[in-house]
């Protein structure tokens, strides 16, 4: 298992920072790499929660593993190239002094043996990239909130 964490401080408490990770289909409003997202499943939040995303070419489906409002959100991620056993993102909340330490951890399996580590080090680095986007893109749209009158 290949794990990639990134982490950012955001000018928002955790409140607000929970706020808008929990409504799970709104993702392709603040995420600059998803195109698009919908809810698959009767439900809108908590464990079992399922949604869609469209990120290029690739259409993801993610759900909700792991909800502790206010601090944990953790999703499987499927639709990925099937050398690829399992993805699991996970967005924990510290409050600061300052606004929310978000950190976001990426897991990823591809397996035991060398070249399939190898493989999941390179898809861990790329989803550490797409991570990175995420949180540019959570902290902008808080901003953004911030600043309405």
């Amino acid at each position: 298992m290949t794990a990639v964490e990134r982490s950012r401080l955001v000018d928002a408490t955790p409140v607000e920072v929970w706020k808008v990770l929990s409504e799970f289909e709104t993702i392709s409003s603040w995420a600059p790499n998803v195109e698009h997202s919908c809810v698959l499943t009767g439900k809108t939040s908590g464990v079992g929660t399922a949604r869609r995303v469209q990120v290029g070419r690739s259409a993801l489906l993610e759900t909700i593993i792991e909800w502790e409002e206010m601090r944990t959100l953790s999703y499987s991620i499927g639709g990925l190239p099937p050398v690829i056993r399992s993805v699991t993102n996970t967005w924990r909340l510290e409050p600061t002094e300052n606004g929310t330490k978000v950190r976001l951890t990426t897991d990823v399996d591809a397996g035991p043996r060398p070249p399939q580590k190898l493989i999941a080090h390179i898809v861990g680095r790329k989803l550490g990239a797409a991570s990175d986007e995420m949180l540019l893109g959570l902290a902008a749209h808080l901003s953004r909130g911030r600043q309405r009158p």
